[in-house]
């Protein structure tokens, strides 16, 4: 009951932060009159192919705006985005038009020059906010025509121009492009005397102020991407229903026949040996080896798992709308704060329930089963941008914000939960008494050991979910927007059903070859899935990304290592909650002594 109302509980609380946040950004859409300022921030500048690697704007040696220049304040998970808004050089007042409009000139010195060059090499694009509405553009284009590189050109893009739609008061749509006859030549190191402009058009749209975020969602809703997820789900579906349909026929046919003849043994020979399964019930519930590990991995996984529905939840209601900045990592900081208690119960109370007693270091680890590995790759990543001076480094504030955040609210919620879980006071449900020696387990085959059953395990839920993780891989690590969430959680479910089901065959097929040691074995098979789908960033990071460099590479490995391992833990809970009531529902069924 206690963590079925902490649940309760933390869904308000969710709910209420984020309603919250949702009214803020409603109030703060604004209304103008002809000639009223509207704001334009510039935000970043980095090589197009590696999303990672971000500059602050005037890094690049641009125009600086003629009045000061003032930074935007940022919530927490704009910041962690790698958002660094700043006052742009462009006046782009309502309903005024302007025809190249000098922006400035100024001489670029031979390092300047060398600068641009490098940046137009590396196709870099520059990212701004005009009134919250996302606009992009490239900074300029190498003209290719000589075949060796030493003969390409380097041309720097002057002239911007702006086309701005709207709707009686309000601004509804902006896009940019780059005249590709305003060209400035920075082939060579010399100084360069450059002019900028920028030509502003306004535009009168039938299109509700409402509406204007959708055509951002639409590259991802359109019918021939959907065609290819409905198709994906339904080949999933198949594959599945057909997988698990035999499984199941399989597994239901000879659990059958083995409660059949255990039943018929008992009534003919009481004295005739048994075999199989039945054969090991004075060892199948003999705890495992590692329990503090174990009951902490059960506690980490659950709250992951309660953190990836929660966020399924949002994403459905619409929080997650297209270009909601920083939406989806303050959900994550703050959801993973608020389900810290889960885990602490969690682990607390199955460590209890397995008669340990050293249940305040049972806590300690289960705080840092997941967060410690986090931490540690943030460090090292975040000392990297530092050496770049690249916007994912964090802010010391933000650091500050983070430690606070962890200190004030996950600690004390993880030794809240867990002094919960200590006086719960549940038993472990064992329908068969455990013996005192354990036997000894007979010489398997090869294919029975851990890890080709870990393959064997992680292959049928991973070929369920690749043709989606190319889509969510191209949203994360690139410039596509993923809007089909409830694709997503479909996917989601099919991944859960799949993954229990594979773990309980494989946990029947290895307590019917006299295997007792299952309770590790079944967490990491159900687990194993997080390992193919860090096989896939090897394949998707050469084969399918142009992602290069040792700060984009580094991210890239760095951060996915930890969200697979937050799926292995995540599936590895739902592949040991499957089999641990599977093993309970048949040894219930049979007569042991």
């Amino acid at each position: 009951m206690a963590g079925k109302k902490m649940v309760a509980l933390l869904f308000v609380a969710v709910l209420v932060v984020f309603g919250a946040d949702q009214v803020r950004s409603d109030a703060s859409d604004h209304r103008y009159k002809d000639g009223d300022q509207v704001p334009l921030y510039a935000n970043k500048v980095g090589p197009f192919h590696n999303p990672s690697e971000t500059y602050r704007y005037f890094d690049l040696p641009f125009c600086f705006p003629a009045a000061h220049m003032k930074e935007k304040k940022e919530a927490l998970g704009e910041v962690l985005n790698g958002d660094r808004l700043v006052s742009a050089p462009y006046q782009l007042d309502f309903l005024r038009e302007k025809d190249s409009e000098v922006v400035c000139k100024k001489r670029l010195s031979k390092e300047e020059v060398g600068q641009f060059r490098a940046a137009v090499k590396k196709d870099y694009y520059f990212q701004m906010y005009y009134d919250d509405l996302p606009i992009w553009g490239f900074i300029g284009k190498v003209d290719k025509e000589g075949k060796d590189p030493s003969d390409f050109k380097y041309y720097l893009f002057k002239h911007i121009h702006f086309d701005i739609f709207y709707n009686k008061d309000r601004v509804i749509e902006i896009n940019v492009r780059t005249d590709p006859n305003a060209l400035v030549d920075v082939t060579e190191d010399k100084e360069v005397d450059v002019e900028f402009l920028y030509t502003v058009k306004w535009k009168d749209t039938n299109t509700p102020f409402d509406k204007r975020m959708d055509k951002y969602s639409q590259s991802s809703s359109l019918p021939h991407h959907l065609e290819i997820h409905w198709f994906s789900i339904i080949n999933s579906c198949v594959t599945v229903l057909l997988l698990t349909g035999f499984l199941a026929t399989i597994l239901m046919r000879v659990l059958k026949n083995d409660f059949v003849k255990y039943a018929h043994d008992e009534e003919s020979a009481e004295d005739q040996e048994e075999t199989g399964w039945k054969y090991i019930h004075g060892d199948v519930f003999r705890y495992p080896k590692y329990k503090s590990l174990f009951a902490a991995s059960l506690g980490s996984g659950t709250q992951l798992f309660t953190l990836t529905v929660f966020i399924f939840i949002l994403a459905l209601v619409g929080v997650f709308y297209p270009y909601n900045r920083g939406a989806l990592f303050t959900a994550l900081v703050v959801i993973y704060a608020l389900t810290s208690g889960i885990a602490g119960y969690t682990a607390t109370s199955f460590y209890c329930q397995l008669e340990g007693t050293n249940w305040v270091r049972n806590l300690l680890l289960t705080g840092c089963l997941f967060c410690g590995p986090l931490f540690l790759t943030f460090c090292f990543l975040n000392t990297v941008a530092i050496v770049y001076t690249a916007t994912a480094a964090l802010p010391f504030g933000t650091i500050v914000v983070i430690v606070l955040i962890w200190t004030l609210v996950t600690s004390p919620l993880l030794v809240l939960g867990g002094i919960a879980g200590k006086n719960s006071k549940a038993e472990f449900q064992a329908p068969c008494r455990t013996t005192k020696y354990p036997r000894e387990i007979p010489p398997l085959p090869w294919y029975r050991g851990a890890i080709p059953q870990m393959a064997m395990a992680g292959f049928l839920p991973f070929s369920a979910i690749y043709i989606e993780l190319y889509y969510i891989f191209a949203s994360v690590w690139g410039h596509r927007i993923y809007t089909i969430y409830s694709i997503l959680f479909i996917v989601f479910i099919i991944l859960l059903i799949v993954t229990a089901f594979i773990t309980v065959a494989l946990t029947y097929f290895q307590l019917a070859a006299e295997d007792h040691e299952w309770w590790w074995r079944s967490f990491l098979c159900g687990g194993s899935t997080g390992l193919f789908i860090y096989a896939y960033c090897l394949y998707y990071y050469y084969a399918r990304s142009d992602m290069s460099g040792f700060m984009q590479t580094s991210f890239f490995f760095g951060y996915m290592a930890c969200i697979c391992y937050g799926f292995f833990l995540m599936l590895g809970t739902v592949g040991f909650r499957a089999a641990l009531l599977f093993v309970r529902h048949i040894y219930r069924s049979i007569k042991c002594e």
